[in-house]
């Protein structure tokens, strides 16, 4: 039992999961963060409960009247069904005795289901992405060192602590890529099923992650393609990935279209045009066009350069990337390049998409959240090639690289800190733009240093209800969030405290492990 321990902790894909387990353990709130992601909940309730999908109170804020003059949830059931097994257990938990009386803030149930979600896709995105790293032919080193950038300098890392289903469509996306790539290379028709499985089930979650199955698609004859398969052979192979992939991709969506069709009586439309409807019976004075009245250009030239949403910013670590793929280019691999185009397409494809859209930046949101994880998924390649081509690249690429690393994991840290809203609170008084990360950055120094309300940061000036007040006013973990509320008893909090502060000295260690098994240069894991 000893020696098989020693092997486990001698093993870097072991290591490295066991980090992406304690990084998305540390990092919980106990919250769901959003209001979407608790009405998701809602209608993962709904699946095996007698409650409704939409809780009367929250019609017309929230909620489309479908089928029967009943209200239903406009989103996907994907992530409801993600959540399913923590409500359970969840629920469960939350009515035993020494429970039964706390029903403030957060509550079992929902920490419950924030912990066990957020663990899960962690680790799950840590062993995909290392194999898809492998596949794609980089070393070891290389590959663990691509998989801690994706954890840990991304927005990925905001979204482990804030569950909304980026993460978990990016884990989709990456299945997807993975076993369609393992097909290409070994004819396996169980790697393309599974791979256009991956796809198809994320079109349960979000309609228009109908763009990563297109990516998918793309994938194979980039890959071909680079691999100068031409004619015939070309075709061959397209026809062989078609007989798999168009049944798979047949059964979900008419699964997703089923389950519109239960909801709101249609086949072939979407919720958009209902929601539209009640959105105006609220609001007048939207235009015709709602919810589809952003410029174009305006669109993405926002996601793009905007001080409150730019990718650029959130996420530096593409501009990384993008410099990497211009100056390596002919030395890459065809997989590598073929991954890197795909990926740029992905992200284009959804920058695109979204740009004439109302709320394009994603409305209460870190950064873009409709394009971030296209953003991370071409931002994956970053570090891989920056370890690679390090011999080569010259001193100031390098340096360069390593201060862009350095910028993004700090970003990304620093969006930890503070519940979402708050900068979007301030800017209501600050006006616009705004360059939300400095915002946040001030925050943090004045909170603290116990001047918020001597740098004019006090948000007793802002438009807010008494939740969202105590919310913002803490830091976003569980430990401060608990004794901020005020409700849990004492021992609750210390004991919460103490299991966090080992929490973080656990990740030191394995990270501490890990780079020392790294060195080692041990055999594949």
């Amino acid at each position: 039992m000893t020696s098989c321990l020693g092997r486990w902790f001698r093993d870097p894909l072991f290591l490295l999961c066991l980090t992406a387990g304690l990084l998305a353990f540390v990092v919980q709130s106990g919250e769901l963060a959003t209001s979407d992601t608790t009405h998701r909940l809602q209608t993962t309730h709904w699946l095996w409960t007698s409650q409704p999908q939409v809780l009367p109170a929250e019609y017309p804020e929230f909620g489309i009247p479908g089928r029967g003059g009943r209200i239903y949830s406009q989103f996907g059931i994907g992530q409801s069904l993600l959540m399913l097994p923590a409500d359970v257990v969840g629920t469960w938990i939350a009515h035993w005795p020494i429970f039964s009386e706390y029903e403030d803030d957060p509550t079992v149930r929902s920490i419950v289901v924030s912990y066990s979600t957020n663990i899960l896709v962690n680790v799950l995105t840590a062993l995909i992405a290392f194999r898809l790293l492998r596949q794609l032919r980089f070393g070891v080193k290389e590959s663990v060192a691509g998989v801690l950038a994706l954890l840990f300098c991304t927005t990925h890392l905001h979204y482990t602590q804030n569950m909304m289903e980026n993460n978990y469509i990016m884990l989709l996306t990456l299945v997807g890529f993975s076993f369609e790539y393992e097909w290409l290379r070994t004819g396996s028709r169980r790697a393309l099923f599974i791979g256009t499985a991956a796809f198809g089930l994320n079109l349960q979650t979000r309609l228009t992650t109908g763009l990563d199955l297109m990516a998918g698609c793309a994938l194979v004859p980039i890959v071909l393609w680079f691999d100068q398969v031409r004619g015939r052979a070309l075709w061959q192979r397209l026809l062989d990935y078609c007989k798999i992939a168009a049944p798979v991709y047949g059964f979900f969506v008419f699964c997703e279209r089923a389950y519109n069709f239960y909801r709101f009586g249609s086949w072939t439309g979407t919720y958009v045009p209902l929601f539209a409807k009640v959105q105006r019976m609220q609001d007048p004075s939207l235009p015709a066009n709602f919810p589809w009245s952003t410029p174009f250009h305006e669109g993405v030239l926002g996601a793009l350069f905007q001080p409150e949403k730019s990718i650029f910013l959130f996420d530096p670590l593409l501009v990384l990337a993008l410099v990497l793929f211009v100056l390596l280019w002919k030395r890459l691999e065809a997989e590598v390049r073929a991954y890197a185009v795909t990926s740029l397409l992905l992200l284009v494809g959804y920058i695109s998409f979204y740009a004439r859209y109302t709320y394009w930046a994603g409305d209460f949101a870190w950064g873009d959240r409709y394009v971030s994880t296209a953003v991370e998924m071409a931002a994956f390649l970053a570090v891989p090639l920056l370890v690679r081509y390090r011999a080569s690249l010259g001193r100031w690429i390098w340096r360069a690289g390593i201060v862009l690393v350095a910028a993004s994991l700090i970003v990304q840290i620093a969006s930890l800190a503070f519940w979402l809203p708050l900068e979007i609170y301030q800017m209501e008084e600050l006006g616009h733009p705004t360059f939300v990360i400095a915002l946040r950055f001030k925050n943090i120094a004045a909170f603290a240093l116990g001047k918020m309300d001597a740098w004019g940061l006090n948000t007793e000036t802002m438009t807010y209800d008494s939740w969202d007040y105590v919310h913002i006013t803490t830091w976003n973990f569980l430990p401060f969030l608990l004794r901020r509320v005020g409700e849990a008893p004492r021992w609750v909090v210390d004991v919460a405290f103490a299991i966090w502060f080992a929490g973080i000295g656990a990740l030191a260690l394995v990270l501490r492990r890990l780079r020392k098994a790294i060195s080692l240069e041990l055999p594949e894991a």
